[in-house]
C-alpha cells in the first residue's frame, strides 16, 4: 500500500483501520461482556492486556456521544457510555488474530504504551488519586495514533529506529522524508479527529505548538542537584509553576520516560525526561531513577514477550552498554554451497530456448539467484509500458507488505534516471545523504540502511525491470557484488530469450 504524503490523506487511510486483537484477549473480554456478574471496572481491567481494544472502545464511545459530551477520559466511563450490548457488537467487528500474526512493530509500540501506563500509575496515581484512572488510560493510549500506522506499514518502525536512534539523523527530517509530515503533527491530527481525551490532545498541542513552558521547565530541571535553587526559579515564575502542576503533564512525562527508555536509560533524551519528571515530583534524580526502574521491572513482569524488547532487560547490563550496533559489521560472503546454488539459478536463466512460461517464473528464478549470492533483501519491480509505474514482481527478506508496493517514478529523480536508460546506483555511507532525499519514502522504509544496490535492466530497447537488493543493511562482500553483476547480466539475457520464445 502506497504511503500518503499529507495529513488529510493519512487521516483518511488510517481512520478506517481495524486493529487486530489477540485472540485470547478477544475471547476473554467477549465472555466477560456476556457475564452479568461482571462490573464495568472488572471488564476494563480485563481489557488492559489489549491496548487496541481499549482504543476501539474509547473511540466508539467518544464518536457516538453528543456534541455536548466531553470525551470519555477513562475506559470505565467509555464502557458505561456505550453499554454492554454495543460493546459486544463492537468487539464482534474487530479481527481476532493469533498474537504471532500481529505485526511485530505494532506489538512493540503497544508494549511501549503499556510500559508508559505502568510508569504513570506507579509515579502519579497516589499523588493524584482522584484522577488515577484518567492518568492510567490516557498514558496507555497516548501513542495510539501510531498503532494503525504500524498495522498497515510496520516497516516504518525499523526505518525510524535505524535512522534516528542508530544513525542519529534528525527525527523531523526522517519523518518528513518517510511520511511527508512530522510524526507529532500526524498524532495530534488523528487524536483530534478521533476525539480522544483532553489529556492526550493536550500533550500533542504542547509538543507541536506550545513548547515555551516545556523548554523553560527543562532548563530548570537540568539543575537537579540543587532543589532549593530550582524552587527559587519556579517561585520567580508563577505561570511556569502553575503550568508544571497541570495533571496533563503526567501523561506526557510517562510516555517520554517509556519512549526514551526504549533507546537507553542513560541517553541524553532519557535523562531529560527523568530530570523533568524529578522536577514535577520534587524528587532527586537518583531517587526518581530507582522508582522508574522498579516500575519498568513491574511492567516487564506483566507485559514482556520473548520476541519484543523491554527496557527492563537493560537494567542488568553494565550502564554504558547499548543494544544498538556501534561498529559497522564486516562484509559476509555467501558460503560455497550457496554459490553452487547461485550458479544453478544462473544456468536456468541463460538456458535457450527460454525455460520460463511467464515473467513471474523468470523473476522468481532471478530472486532466488540474488538470495543465493548473498542478497538478503531484494525487490524486483516491473515497469509498465509507459514507464509511469513500477509494480513489485518478487520480493525476498522483506515484510509481506512489500509484495503490494507500487512506485511512481515521477516522484523520484533516482527512479526516473534508472528508467531512462539501464544503469546502476550503489548507495554507500559516503553518498547516502546525497541520494536519500531522492528516494520514495516507502522504499526507504523497506531498506533503512546506507548499503544498497539499484539496477535497471533493459528488454526490447527499454528498461523493463528494476532490481533493488542489499545484504541486510551490512556492507557488501566483494564476492556478492561480483555475483550481483553477473546475475543482472543473466537476467538481461533471460529477458531477451523470453521475448523471442516460440518464434
Amino acid at each position: 500500500m502506497a504511503l500518503p504524503r499529507t495529513l488529510d490523506a493519512w487521516i483518511k487511510q488510517l481512520d478506517g483501520v481495524r486493529l487486530p486483537i489477540p485472540a485470547e484477549s478477544h475471547e476473554r473480554v467477549r465472555r466477560a461482556l456476556g457475564d452479568s456478574r461482571r462490573s464495568m471496572r472488572e471488564i476494563a481491567d480485563l481489557i488492559q492486556d489489549s491496548p487496541a481494544l481499549a482504543l476501539s472502545i474509547m473511540r466508539e464511545a467518544n464518536r457516538s456521544g453528543s456534541s455536548l459530551d466531553s470525551p470519555a477520559e477513562s475506559l470505565e466511563v467509555a464502557l458505561t457510555r456505550l453499554g454492554l450490548k454495543r460493546s459486544e457488537e463492537l468487539l464482534a467487528r474487530l479481527p481476532a488474530v493469533d498474537e504471532a500474526n500481529i505485526p511485530l512493530a505494532l506489538r512493540q509500540l503497544q508494549l511501549i504504551s503499556q510500559h508508559a501506563s505502568q510508569q504513570a500509575s506507579g509515579l502519579f496515581a497516589a499523588r493524584l488519586a482522584r484522577l488515577w484512572q484518567e492518568i492510567h488510560w490516557n498514558s496507555l493510549l497516548f501513542l495510539s495514533p501510531l498503532w494503525p500506522l504500524l498495522a498497515l506499514h510496520p516497516q516504518l518502525f525499523a526505518a525510524w529506529e535505524t535512522r534516528v536512534i542508530v544513525r542519529g539523523e534528525p527525527a523531523l527530517k526522517v519523518e518528513v522524508e518517510l511520511l511527508g509530515v512530522p510524526l507529532l503533527k500526524l498524532c495530534q491530527a488523528l487524536a483530534e479527529h478521533w476525539k480522544l481525551p483532553d489529556l492526550i490532545t493536550y500533550g500533542y498541542r504542547l509538543l507541536n505548538a506550545d513548547r515555551r513552558m516545556l523548554v523553560k521547565a527543562l532548563h530548570i530541571a537540568r539543575d537537579n542537584e540543587h532543589p532549593l535553587h530550582q524552587q527559587q526559579l519556579l517561585d520567580a515564575d508563577p505561570a511556569l509553576r502553575r503550568w508544571l502542576t497541570q495533571p496533563g503533564n503526567t501523561v506526557l512525562l510517562a510516555n517520554g520516560l517509556a519512549v526514551s527508555a526504549h533507546d537507553s536509560w542513560a541517553c541524553d533524551h532519557s535523562l531529560r525526561w527523568q530530570r523533568l519528571t524529578g522536577l514535577y515530583m520534587q524528587l532527586p534524580l537518583t531517587e526518581l531513577q530507582q522508582l522508574i526502574h522498579q516500575h519498568a521491572v513491574d511492567s516487564a513482569r506483566k507485559h514482556a514477550r520473548s520476541d519484543l524488547w523491554h527496557p527492563a532487560q537493560a537494567l542488568i547490563w553494565p550502564w554504558d552498554c547499548s543494544r544498538w550496533p556501534t561498529e559497522e559489521v564486516k562484509p559476509t560472503p555467501p558460503p560455497a554451497a550457496a554459490l553452487t546454488e547461485w550458479r544453478q539459478h544462473c544456468g536456468l536463466l541463460l538456458k535457450e530456448p527460454s525455460a520460463f512460461a511467464n515473467i513471474v517464473q523468470l523473476t522468481a528464478c532471478a530472486r532466488d539467484a540474488l538470495a543465493a549470492c548473498g542478497m538478503r533483501r531484494s525487490l524486483i519491480l516491473l515497469a509498465d509500458r509507459t514507464q509511469s509505474r513500477l509494480m513489485v514482481q518478487q520480493s525476498a527478506g522483506l515484510p509481506k507488505e512489500a509484495a503490494s508496493l507500487a512506485l511512481d517514478p515521477a516522484q523520484s529523480q533516482v527512479l526516473r534516471r534508472l528508467l531512462a536508460q539501464p544503469g546502476q546506483l550503489r548507495l554507500t555511507p559516503e553518498n547516502a545523504a546525497q541520494y536519500s532525499a531522492l528516494f520514495p519514502g516507502n522504499l526507504k522504509a523497506l531498506f533503512p540502511a546506507d548499503h544498497l544496490l539499484l539496477r535497471s535492466i533493459p528488454a526490447n530497447g527499454r528498461v523493463a525491470l528494476l532490481v533493488i537488493a542489499d545484504q541486510g543493511g551490512q556492507p557488501f562482500a566483494d564476492v556478492s557484488l561480483q555475483a550481483f553483476g553477473k546475475t543482472v547480466q543473466c537476467i538481461e539475457r533471460a529477458l531477451a530469450s523470453f521475448a523471442t520464445r516460440g518464434r
